[in-house]
């Protein structure tokens, strides 16, 4: 148990979570504070594995994982996804693809609120960010940050990701210099920074835990603890946050100044929930007392469904050998231990890609048809925003199927596009009150036909660029596995039969919590991240995205965890 059953701020959720971190070593930096920040899985990285970038599959399914399934789906012809969640300190930033994507500056214009404007987000994203450059990155130093805990480097390509570049380029995604940190080209190819150090995770526990010298507060780290619910104290209509209650203890842990709340997409809204915050009717339907009616908790969810039809190749382009041939995995652990070095020490993603789709569109009747907004397309895109993220692996997936990996000293590489603005909206409900059963998640993916229609055409232009482009036309050999036959489609029907047997996260969830104007009767906070009709009681996460971004939101997840600590500094009166 904690030291003090007191503290100015408590940090809490499922688990300490990416943002959680960073809030919580945020006000720490404050002497003045008494900071708890609740953890639901093991404090910090006593496991290699965590640390090693290219070896998250080991954990998922495990007890560092929260083991979330989406519910099964008729539009995924039945299937339930697996939704691999963090279960440890830094939450999924322990877990993920180690990508530094921003995302385009009108992402975040579209949030359409005050103090989180794209320009404002990108600050926020430097301010996170330690770059250090390699020789011959097309990053410039201006465009990134220098003094903040997250380091930020650039990936060494296998070769089969240069010829995918020079794919790119020859199907008119030109090369474009550290696109996918400036925020402002929607149609293109270049490379992606890793959250990367010396051939280890940078995860959020990691970068902002590790350097106790910044430090200078009372921050107490609670692990293996799991969060009841947020007790609620008031009455005639004014309400506070005053503590939380945690599993095996009777008596509350209390804040002076403020919780935030840091659980993540799926936890966020399970815990406002359980604390009788949220729909009145899905409280009272598990016997929680309903404190106030906010009926946008736990809906708005999104996130990128993602399409990774796979290739074989001739030898020496792939990391393979590393890998799922004979001995391979057990060499590259051993290099990576001696040398930090090889397969583990970086996530084997290669080049990077955002495309539009209108001119390959243009021939839909839905596409034609469809209603849209004045400067806006029928994804709710301006001409400033890519519809697709497009991406190579550099083996075989280690997420895909095992028993048809190619383990006989055959080469395969992945080509993933994922839906950037998807339609579709799911919900997070509560599957009972205690705390220990995991929430109902529902996707509630390609419901929209439009979903379908971009992502089938955004497969049909991969197929493209791998068959047909310069860089790889002349090293493909067909599809992986051989009996799949994809390599040969020619129209969107036959991409949807793909997607609906295949298709699966880019764990990217978002929005189940979210943040909107006064007027807006589904939003949950308001523009400084307070949960409405409650006093002292924040959401720092992806939750509170309105929108999502294009790509992977780890920078923009830094970025709403340092406005967050910064907007609880502003109003604490010394």
């Amino acid at each position: 148990m904690a030291e003090h059953i007191t503290y100015d701020y408590i940090v809490c959720g499922y688990s300490g979570g990416t943002a959680g971190c960073v809030v919580a070593a945020r006000l720490a930096e404050n002497p003045k504070f008494h900071v708890l920040l609740i953890e639901a899985g093991s404090a910090m990285d006593a496991n290699m594995v965590s640390r090693m970038p290219a070896d998250l599959t080991t954990m998922m399914g495990t007890a560092q994982d929260w083991n979330i399934t989406n519910q099964p789906l008729a539009s995924l012809d039945g299937r339930a996804v697996r939704l691999n969640t963090g279960k440890r300190l830094g939450g999924t930033s322990a877990f993920s693809a180690t990508l530094c994507i921003r995302g385009m500056r009108q992402d975040y214009d579209d949030w359409d609120i005050d103090g989180w404007t794209g320009d404002e987000m990108f600050q926020y994203m430097s301010k996170a960010e330690l770059f250090i450059p390699k020789p011959g990155s097309d990053a410039r130093s201006e465009d990134h940050g220098s003094e903040g805990p997250l380091q930020t480097t650039s990936h060494d390509p296998m070769p089969i990701s240069d010829a995918v570049l020079r794919s790119f380029q020859s199907m008119s995604l030109p090369l474009v210099p550290d696109l996918f940190s400036t925020g402002l080209t929607p149609n293109g190819s270049g490379h992606v920074l890793r959250s990367i150090t010396i051939a280890n995770r940078c995860s959020s526990s990691a970068a902002y835990f590790l350097k106790d010298d910044r430090l200078k507060g009372d921050l107490v780290i609670m692990p293996n603890t799991l969060v009841e619910k947020i007790e609620i104290a008031g009455s005639n209509g004014i309400l506070r946050a005053v503590g939380v209650k945690v599993k095996g203890s009777d008596r509350p842990i209390y804040a002076r100044e403020e919780i935030i709340l840091s659980a993540g997409v799926y936890g966020s809204p399970a815990v406002l929930l359980r604390s009788g915050i949220g729909p009145a009717s899905e409280a009272e339907r598990h016997g929680v007392h309903s404190k106030i009616h906010l009926p946008g908790v736990g809906q708005n969810l999104m996130d990128h469904m993602m399409a990774s039809p796979m290739y074989e190749v001739v030898g020496g382009l792939t990391s393979d050998f590393q890998y799922w041939h004979p001995g391979g995995r057990d060499m590259s652990r051993a290099d990576y231990i001696q040398h930090k070095a090889c397969y583990f020490s970086q996530f084997p993603f290669g080049t990077f890609a955002y495309a539009r789709l209108d001119e390959r569109l243009s021939n839909s009747s839905l596409w034609n048809t469809s209603q849209r907004e004045e400067g806006r397309d029928p994804m709710g895109l301006t001409p400033q925003q890519p519809h697709v993220e497009i991406w190579n692996t550099e083996n075989y997936s280690p997420k895909a199927p095992a028993d048809l990996a190619p383990t006989s000293g055959e080469h395969a590489f992945g080509m993933c596009v994922a839906l950037l603005s998807p339609r579709s909206r799911g919900q997070v409900a509560l599957q009972s009150s205690d705390p220990t059963a995991n929430p109902i998640v529902d996707h509630n993916y390609l419901h929209d036909p439009l979903d379908m229609l971009v992502l089938s055409e955004a497969c049909q232009m991969v197929n493209d660029i791998v068959v047909k482009g310069e860089g790889t036309k002349n090293l493909v050999k067909g599809s992986w596995p051989r009996f799949l036959q994809h390599h040969n489609h020619t129209s969107r029907g036959q991409w949807e039969h793909f997607i609906r047997r295949s298709a699966s996260t880019s764990y990217h969830p978002a929005g189940t919590c979210k943040m909107g104007s006064d007027d807006d009767p589904m939003a949950v906070l308001d523009s400084q991240l307070q949960v409405r009709g409650v006093q002292c009681l924040r959401v720092a996460d992806a939750s509170v995205m309105p929108k999502l971004i294009s790509g992977a939101p780890q920078m923009a997840i830094y970025a709403i965890a340092e406005k967050a600590a910064d907007m609880i500094k502003a109003e604490y009166v010394y």
